[in-house]
């Protein structure tokens, strides 16, 4: 480059610096671009004549920490394209002993990478992204709702490799147009971002430069032009797959079904099919998902299903397009986890157990068959987001026989079909969408002993965003209904469930009514978010269920009649200063009612988060609850008053690029009134001894002190009694990890987790006066000489006659689990896949009377037989 030239781009780039520095739009950058007559090689080496024909592009800007600077080291890239892919060239100037390295599995993203994004669309919405890392690991991700949204289960085919040389590293691309979607027009425009990672620095510049408080990401991309007269590729992919798997287990001499021993070999397929360009059919038939990594231990004492994140591939990828939650607020809560569909319900346990004999045994399935399922996603050129998904689980039945012979079967969970069906489309250029989104269940439950399911679920919903005020606001609203029939036991078991508990006497506003064949109800939400990135931002709304409103056989809901009303304030300094490289403090308030105009609960929250520029982060957070009106606490019985409670929680966390990084942290809650205290402690230790290698340790203690935990319903005459004991609990468990890339396409994962936890009951109680102003008011212990044990059970005699009233269970539990895969996986081929697993699991529930030591806890687990799973899979990709 000659001086005048240099001098020319020192001036243009100082400009630039400036402009994003006072906090102006900067000039939107075209790359152009040119078809290759010979596809270059991709060897990371950037020597092939096809490179010749275009021009490098460079001038990246720091996005971070420090916007608009200059970054610690330039990047430049080439575009050129061919009939069937799109090539990118690039070269990371740096001190090639200084770059970073690491290798990982896909999706990890790990040390020194160059990422390109693509909005083939041109939507300014949704991008497709490609990253490449120095050791030549693959990140891949859709990119939608503007940049809010990274799907990584996202898993296009495509090449990539890299080489260092002595001015730093250079890497080469090849994305085939296949995995794109664009539009049939003869000259192509198409948005591009370009991002470069320096690991040492933790930096991040970007080609397109953007400023921190800048709202967007996509719709703020520079636009690639040059590409003429390509035509999207029909996609045609299919991954046929044979699975043998074989299990050893505790056999049991009495158990007919527990040999110690079983073998399988079943084989299934996964497609997909490009319908149109722009619409892609996924399909999966017999699809295994032994690879999936288990779900965490837990001891669940409350009236609520836990929410577990989806795991299977087929259910992840593009999980975006089918989702519809029904109040997503920034503040956190129980009722930000609703959502209007569960992926995790299709293939779900059954749900009924048989009923046994006296010596009989069951042979039961853990999930029900997923005999095929499809999904059509897609977004069109003009806008219109669409999602299809369609699943057939098989009917199950429980074999039952016992040590003298005989079998037969009973069901256990119906044939089951489920639908989801998601339209979305973009108005004003996507500073509007209007949504629309169905979900159906059909069982057949047309006879006993299944009809205590609904046979019909039905429920639908529409929502609206709206970006105004130069997309500083967003208004977002959502109204939902739902319908469900079936027979009149199904609907009184929904009526009675601990999402709504009808049958509570004193519920004015709902009524139990047995005899009732199908119900109804509603629920919406509207939140209003001041969404640019200047220091001060705040989102505020309201959502609803109806006491009938039911998704839980198709979506995920804890509480129905219920009203929230919550606000978040958030303050950030972006800009490194001081020791900060960003500060931000922010508040959260919540009012909860219940349709009947109860006030349920109220809080306020405060939380500060410092990260330094050493990339050591720190915080905390303090809460506070009032005292709150429980509708489920009692189990259907009438609304209680519980005491309030502080909670606070702080974390640390070292410097996790280090080859070595420890984070702590605390969480508590202490009840008013001496009713009870939490606390759980946690560390993370990661090391890296090598660059290809990570181990991760998660030891945990919690400890739970609950003047007040409920035990059971027992009846005294006519009478309910609703009874309570003092819980001491103490969990512990250590997870822990092991992460090992031998090439960019062969990796070994281990995740192990003990898990121990041990819950003893004392001071037995009956609630008296739920609702009595004083705490103490509101129960009555019982004396020794009312309450006595007699075997497993608790006998009551509560009036003091002599005479048992009634009894109830010992409640005192143990649990002792233990659970961990070990993957071996290589990708032989572009998309075909071998799996290597190895999965074991320990689990009892026998009562032990020392106190829950750490280790001695977690040793225990390992008294436990195990229960292993020895599976090899295999699964080659086509496209035709």
């Amino acid at each position: 480059m000659t001086p005048a030239a240099t001098a020319l781009l020192a001036v243009t780039l100082s400009a630039t610096v400036a402009g994003i520095a006072s906090g102006a739009t900067p000039e939107r950058r075209s790359y152009y671009t040119r078809r290759a007559a010979v596809a270059p090689v991709i060897d990371g080496r950037v020597d092939d004549p096809a490179w010749d024909g275009v021009e490098w592009s460079g001038d990246f800007v720091q996005r971070q920490p420090a916007n608009g600077e200059p970054p610690t080291r330039q990047t430049e890239f080439k575009i050129v394209y061919d009939d069937r892919a799109l090539y990118v060239a690039v070269r990371a100037h740096d001190d090639p002993g200084l770059a970073s390295s690491l290798l990982s599995r896909h999706d990890r993203f790990p040390g020194d990478w160059i990422e390109i994004n693509i909005d083939s669309y041109f939507d300014h919405r949704t991008a497709f992204s490609f990253t490449l890392s120095l050791s030549g690991t693959r990140g891949d991700e859709y990119i939608s709702e503007d940049g809010q949204r990274w799907d990584t289960s996202w898993d296009p085919i495509w090449e990539g490799a890299t080489a260092s040389d002595p001015g730093g590293w250079t890497g080469e691309m090849r994305i085939p147009l296949s995995q794109l979607r664009f539009s049939s027009a003869p000259e192509q425009v198409w948005g591009i971002q370009l991002t470069r990672r320096l690991f040492r620095e933790e930096e991040r510049s970007s080609w397109q430069p953007l400023p921190k408080d800048a709202d967007g990401w996509v719709s703020r991309f520079g636009e690639l032009r040059g590409i003429q007269d390509v035509r999207p590729r029909r996609r045609v992919e299919l991954l046929p797959y044979a699975v043998g798997s074989a299990e050893r287990f505790p056999g049991d001499a009495d158990d007919p079904f527990r040999d110690g021993a079983d073998s399988s070999l079943t084989g299934g397929l996964d497609g997909k099919l490009g319908v149109t360009s722009d619409l892609t059919l996924d399909f999966t038939i017999n699809p295994d998902f032994g690879q999936v990594e288990a779900d965490p231990s837990e001891v669940n004492l409350t009236a609520f299903e836990t929410f577990f994140p989806e795991r299977r591939p087929f259910f992840v990828e593009g999980k975006d397009i089918f989702e519809l939650p029904l109040a997503p607020a920034i503040t956190g809560g129980p009722f930000t986890s609703d959502t209007l569909f569960y992926s995790r319900r299709i293939g779900r346990a059954p749900s009924r157990s048989p009923e046994l004999d006296d010596g009989d045994y069951a042979l039961e399935p853990t999930n029900s068959s997923i005999l095929g399922a499809a999904k059509l996603s897609g977004k069109t050129s003009s806008g219109l987001t669409i999602g299809v998904l369609d699943a057939l689980t098989a009917r199950e039945r429980a074999e039952i026989g016992g040590a003298g012979g005989g079998r037969r079967f009973e069901p256990v969970e119906p044939r089951t079909n489920y639908f989801v069906g998601r339209l979305r489309q973009d108005l004003r250029g996507g500073q509007t969408q209007l949504g629309l989104m169905l979900t159906s269940v059909l069982r057949d439950v047309d006879a006993p002993p299944l009809d205590f399911l609904p046979s019909r679920a039905h429920a639908g919903g529409i929502d609206v965003s709206h970006y105004f005020r130069e997309r500083d606001y967003r208004l977002e609203a959502s109204l939902l209904a739902s319908e469900l029939s079936g027979s009149a036991g199904a609907l009184e078991e929904v009526q009675t469930s601990s999402a709504r508990y009808f049958q509570r006497p004193d519920a004015s506003h709902v009524t139990l009514d047995p005899t009732r064949t199908d119900m109804g109800g509603h629920a919406g939400s509207v939140r209003l978010t001041r969404t640019n990135n200047s220091a001060l931002r705040f989102q505020t709304g309201v959502a609803w269920r109806s006491p009938g409103f039911e998704i839980n056989d198709i979506g995920f809901m804890r509480s129905a009649d219920e009203i929230n009303q919550f606000t978040w304030v958030g303050y950030v300094v972006r800009e490194p200063f001081s020791v900060f490289r960003q500060l931000s403090v922010n508040a959260n308030q919540w009012l909860d009612w219940d349709f009947g105009g109860t006030l349920l609960r109220q809080a306020f929250n405060t939380n500060a988060h410092a990260w330094f520029r050493n990339n050591y982060q720190v915080g905390g957070s303090v809460t506070r609850f009032t005292e709150s009106v429980s509708n489920a606490e009692l189990r259907g019985g009438p609304s209680s008053r519980w005491p309030g409670a502080w909670e606070y929680n702080g974390y640390a966390q070292s410097d996790w690029r280090r080859r070595l990084s420890v984070g702590v942290s605390l969480y508590g809650r202490v009840g008013d009134s001496g009713s009870g205290r939490f606390t759980d402690s946690s560390l993370d230790v990661t090391l890296r001894p090598t660059n290809a290698m990570t181990l991760t340790l998660s030891p945990s203690v919690s400890r739970n002190r609950q003047e007040m935990q409920y035990v059971d319903t027992a009846s005294f005459g006519e009478e309910p009694r609703y009874l309570f004991g003092g819980l001491e609990q103490k969990t512990v468990s250590l997870t822990f990890r092991l992460d090992l890339a031998l090439k960019p396409n062969l990796t070994v994962q281990l995740y192990g987790s003990p898990f121990a936890s041990s819950g003893r009951y004392s001071e037995h109680k009956r609630i008296t006066a739920p609702l009595a102003e004083g705490y103490r008011d509101r129960f009555a212990a019982f004396t020794p000489e009312q309450v006595g044990r007699e075997g497993d059970d608790y006998r009551v005699d509560e009036d003091g006659d002599g005479v048992v009233d009634y009894s109830f269970g010992d409640p005192d539990f143990d649990s002792r689990e233990f659970n961990s895969t070990l993957v071996v996986r290589w990708e032989y081929q572009p998309g075909s896949l071998l799996y290597v697993v190895w999965s074991q699991a320990r689990s009892d529930g026998l009562l032990r009377s020392e106190d829950l030591a750490f280790g001695r806890g977690l040793r225990d687990v390992f008294d436990v037989p195990p229960h292993d799973v020895f599976l090899i899979k295999l699964s080659k990709w086509f496209s035709l």
